[in-house]
């Protein structure tokens, strides 16, 4: 396991800090989600899902677990945390894919995305929503042929944002597709995009792929937009 290991306080099970999602107290005593982990003073770290969460929320586990992290028991969970939390981790993955945009290391365009998946320089693969089906069938069949594994189930993924989103995330015009030619940045567009899609679950979108790793090529890889408003404190 790479990098600072966290425990987390609902679970118990420990991993990897990337995979976990931070949560600090805000100045008026709110907890908030902290997924950059930059805020100062104590924190918790969960790993678990939406649907766990609430049922922690429910059941008042959640108030007791972040009473031992902040060794206090003066602070309010909002009622809205999970959407918090799987708004700002939406804006965190797609702030890493606008970065990588702009770092270069992104492509967009079926033609573009093919020549670099048949030239063997595609490292992840991702899709819109809306997506058609046919177009990413030929880009993964690119994709494998590339990268010598026909036959095999290498496939790109289909995100929970449309192409409008994925455009405006990126500042280009209808992105429906997105491929990364670098390695590291496959690795860090992976590592954001896990986070939120285990956090989320499944049902927000059918993929083809059940995380971001499998996204992107496994010898890389080791280890619509909500309309909720995302709160600043920690960004």
């Amino acid at each position: 396991m790479d990098g600072p290991v966290r425990r987390c306080i609902l679970s118990g099970e420990h991993d990897a800090r990337p995979h976990l999602i931070r949560l600090a107290l805000a100045p008026d005593g709110r907890v908030l989600p902290d997924v950059r982990a930059k805020a100062p003073g104590r924190g918790g770290w969960i790993g678990v899902t939406r649907g766990e969460l609430e049922t922690a929320i429910a059941k008042g586990k959640l108030k007791g677990a972040l009473a031992r992290a902040f060794k206090t028991g003066e602070f309010t969970i909002p009622d809205d945390l999970p959407d918090l939390i799987t708004a700002a981790l939406e804006r965190n993955a797609l702030d890493r894919l606008g970065l990588e945009s702009r770092s270069g290391m992104l492509l967009t365009g079926s033609d573009k995305i093919a020549t670099a998946a048949r030239s063997g320089q595609l490292h992840a693969l991702y899709h819109a929503s809306d997506a058609g089906e046919d177009g990413c069938r030929k880009l993964a069949q690119a994709w494998r042929v590339g990268s010598d594994r026909e036959g095999s189930d290498l496939k790109g993924l289909a995100l929970p944002a449309t192409r409008p989103i994925l455009s405006m995330a990126l500042g280009r015009e209808n992105v429906v597709h997105i491929g990364l030619t670098d390695r590291n940045a496959a690795k860090r567009v992976s590592e954001a995009l896990d986070r939120w899609l285990h956090f989320i679950g499944p049902d927000p979108v059918a993929t083809p792929c059940e995380t971001a790793s499998q996204g992107a090529s496994a010898s890389d890889i080791t280890g619509d937009r909500t309309a909720v408003t995302v709160h600043e404190d920690f960004e």
